[in-house]
């Protein structure tokens, strides 16, 4: 039987952070740590949308160290800490009860299998694609020159560290044999040959794509693993653009259906007693964009990408003249409705992660959050 790990809030992050790298995130956003100490030992965590006073007591009741909140804590860079101020008071109590803070935000937004996902495949969307698609820039590629026999273990160790990933598939390279020289200086020790005389061996020419939040820790294990003295190796950066994070999702429903119907399916899939419409309700609903949250920001893109309804939260009034007169449906499920589902979502992938590191870490879902705006 393997020996349990301890599980340090500083493995908790790295382990989030595989799940919705923060590079992800707005540039105006605030994700990560924000309050706590990297060595503090967990053993339980609470997930919940908002960091807020019920979500401290709540962690509280199940002896939990970590709160890892959809909404930041900290927002902007605080001009003064008092336990007067509503950030404050959070803040101080989460010191003193040890309850460290960390937050997932728009890196979980963005990220591949995250809360929009979710949210497409709560509302029934199949083929989903981002709304709107990251910058290129994202990814490097790497190529590194193994000795023969010895490629499989530096291939797995880029693996493992993140490297080989392609939209839907991982572990993806390309291998190529080939001849390399070399010759020693004084007081090298080469792997193969002496000091001083010119080696030709058989080598692999090891291709990869290595996303660029994780090209540290790949080249880390590259380097671990690799059996020479000084490893050849080139990071080529690349215009590639990831197709599967972005903000928002598209995709199309099994069946068409009216307006009506459709809003009916919201209804139930996020469990809410009413919503607000723009549209027709016999208009035919059959592509559909959903952003999680405040997500008007894409009516252009989703109007682009000939969605016939938007559903997200957070409509103003001149946002839904527009959708009208540009033809395309707006549902507005509310903020809370259609991110509240991260609570569920992310604690049932952090318990499968944990299982897979050997990580005895109990998740508690938030399910005592209410949505501050009361249909009436």
């Amino acid at each position: 039987m393997a020996k349990e790990k301890i599980t340090r809030l500083a493995d908790v992050i790295g382990l989030l952070n595989r799940l919705c790298p923060p590079d992800l995130a707005e540039d105006w956003d605030n994700v990560g740590l924000q309050v706590g100490d990297p060595k503090t030992k967990i053993d339980t965590i609470l997930v919940c949308l908002d960091a807020e006073e019920i979500a401290l007591k709540e962690a509280q009741r199940h002896n939990a160290q970590l709160i890892i909140s959809h909404h930041p804590l900290i927002f902007k860079p605080l001009k003064r800490l008092s336990p007067t101020d509503s950030t404050g008071e959070i803040i101080f109590a989460a010191i003193k009860n040890d309850i460290a803070v960390v937050s997932a935000h728009t890196n979980l937004d963005r990220a591949a299998d995250g809360l929009n996902d979710w949210l497409a495949e709560r509302l029934g969307l199949g083929d989903t694609t981002p709304l709107e698609k990251t910058l290129s820039g994202q990814f490097y590629k790497l190529i590194v020159y193994v000795p023969v026999g010895h490629e499989i273990d530096v291939r797995d160790a880029v693996f493992a560290a993140g490297a080989g990933h392609i939209g839907g598939y991982d572990q993806c390279s390309f291998s190529q044999r080939g001849t390399g020289t070399f010759r020693g200086g004084i007081g090298t020790q080469p792997f193969i040959g002496t000091p001083g005389a010119l080696e030709s061996t058989e080598e692999i020419r090891l291709e990869t794509i290595v996303p660029a939040a994780v090209v540290t820790k790949v080249v880390t294990r590259m380097l671990k693993v690799h059996p020479y003295e000084e490893v050849a190796y080139d990071l080529i950066p690349l215009a590639n653009q990831r197709t599967d994070v972005g903000l928002g999702r598209i995709g199309a429903l099994d069946e068409s259906m009216s307006l009506q119907q459709f809003a009916e399916q919201v209804k139930q899939s996020l469990n809410l007693s009413g919503l607000t419409l723009v549209g027709e309700l016999d208009q035919k609903i059959s592509r559909v964009a959903v952003c999680g949250g405040t997500g008007m920001s894409l009516l252009s893109a989703a109007l682009r990408q000939g969605a016939d309804c938007l559903v997200t939260g957070d409509i103003k009034y001149h946002e839904a003249q527009r959708a009208r007169t540009e033809g395309i449906s707006l549902i507005d499920a509310g903020h809370f409705a259609t991110e509240q589902i991260m609570v569920a979502e992310l604690s049932q992938r952090l318990r499968k992660v944990f299982a897979e590191q050997n990580m005895t870490v109990n998740v508690i879902e938030m399910a005592a959050e209410k949505d501050p705006l009361i249909f009436f």
